[in-house]
């Protein structure tokens, strides 16, 4: 696509492929989109050897990293020690985690000793080591670095614009998007609240004009709900620069999903989702299930602000998700992931290279069906 933003990523399409699975990142990149490696979830070490690998595998094409260092959250700025961060859990909290596995009939006990991954995330949210993080992605030739939450941290910034690298930030309001320009955000993702993970209360069908109204020569990526070319023209059509994309890649076969809940977002509808504070503490969209319907429920305790939240949740559903793969009637119950309302649209399990030539077909149908509502 002869665009500025193509142009200056060294990609043909502007599509932008936001994924925790490297052989997504690394298929959209090769079939001419960018894909966005998210790397919450990793230790530096880990990341290191996931980026050597879409390295190698990605034909040479770009891509990129995506954290999250939000602008507020629980024990910010302060240096926490894993044992201090667990024992801020309240008991009501871990009680009532305890009592959902349990009527599922899943093993409740020893969820401490499975906060590893959690506490990981939450470090990584921190200042200090988001800094690790960074010292990691910028020692590779990354084309793209995205903050998922507030305004980048400036050692963000500083590190991407003495490498050339352009910094992303998901916006969800007006006032977020002037915030983050002031900033010095290079592209804005305009994530609109049918978007899968955090999100705000905007839909994206009035986002990405509000957006786009304040951003000036700020290139807009669309997000919330696109799962299809042709959404991806009509976001277009209001000024976005391109679109990014998370759940649509969840049922491809090189998706990390076990495929109990690639079968549960296959058949979901767009009405199958709920956006709630009770996975991470902050608003975030998912598929609905036993587990939401609970803490959706009047005997539910409050969600805990991030990263409490998440250190209370996570082990629970990564044993959810573990048993699920293995058949268990109640944890299948029990799963839920990340998802947008597009769910509803996604309909068919084929490859992340299918679903990039998918976008380019619809979108191209869309722009000749347009042109041709004008020919005399």
């Amino acid at each position: 696509m002869n665009s500025e933003l193509c142009r200056r990523l060294g990609i043909e399409f502007p599509l932008f492929a936001f994924s925790h699975c490297r052989d997504v990142v690394a298929a959209v990149s090769r079939a001419g989109g960018m894909g966005v490696f998210g790397a919450v979830k990793y230790t530096p070490d880990e990341l290191r050897r996931e980026l050597a690998w879409i390295d190698a595998h990605c034909d040479g094409k770009p891509y990129g990293v995506d954290l999250i260092v939000p602008n507020a959250m629980a024990g910010k700025g302060m240096a926490l020690e894993d044992d201090a961060l667990a024992a801020m859990l309240p008991e009501p909290q871990r009680a009532f985690v305890e009592r959902l596995l349990a009527q599922g009939g899943l093993p409740a006990a020893d969820l401490d000793q499975d906060r590893r991954a959690a506490l990981r995330a939450a470090r990584n949210m921190s200042e200090a080591g988001a800094a690790e993080m960074l010292e990691v992605a910028f020692s590779f030739p990354i084309r793209l670095i995205a903050n998922a939450l507030g305004a980048p941290p400036a050692a963000m910034i500083e590190m991407a614009r003495a490498r050339g690298v352009p910094v992303a930030a998901l916006v969800g309001a007006r006032e977020h998007a002037l915030a983050q320009i002031a900033a010095g955000v290079d592209i804005l993702v305009a994530a609109g609240a049918e978007a899968g993970g955090h999100c705000g209360e905007v839909p994206t069908m009035v986002l990405v004009p509000e957006v786009v109204e304040v951003a000036g020569d700020v290139p807009v990526l669309a997000a919330g709900g696109i799962v299809t070319g042709r959404q991806m023209a009509a976001a277009m059509a209001m000024g976005a620069a391109g679109a990014w994309c998370g759940s649509v890649w969840l049922t491809t076969a090189e998706a990390e999903p076990p495929e109990p809940i690639k079968r549960k977002l296959l058949a979901a509808g767009s009405r199958d989702t709920v956006r709630a504070r009770s996975r991470t503490g902050k608003p975030s969209r998912q598929l609905r299930s036993a587990w939401t319907d609970a803490w959706e429920g009047p005997d539910a305790p409050p969600p805990l602000p991030m990263p409490l939240q998440s250190l209370l949740t996570e082990p629970a559903l990564a044993r959810v998700e573990k048993l699920a793969a293995a058949g268990h009637p109640g944890a299948e119950r029990l799963a839920t992931y990340w998802v947008g309302q597009g769910v509803g649209l996604m309909r068919a399990a084929g490859s992340a290279a299918a679903v990039v030539q998918e976008f380019k077909t619809d979108f191209l149908a869309a722009y000749e069906r347009l042109s041709r509502l004008l020919e005399e």
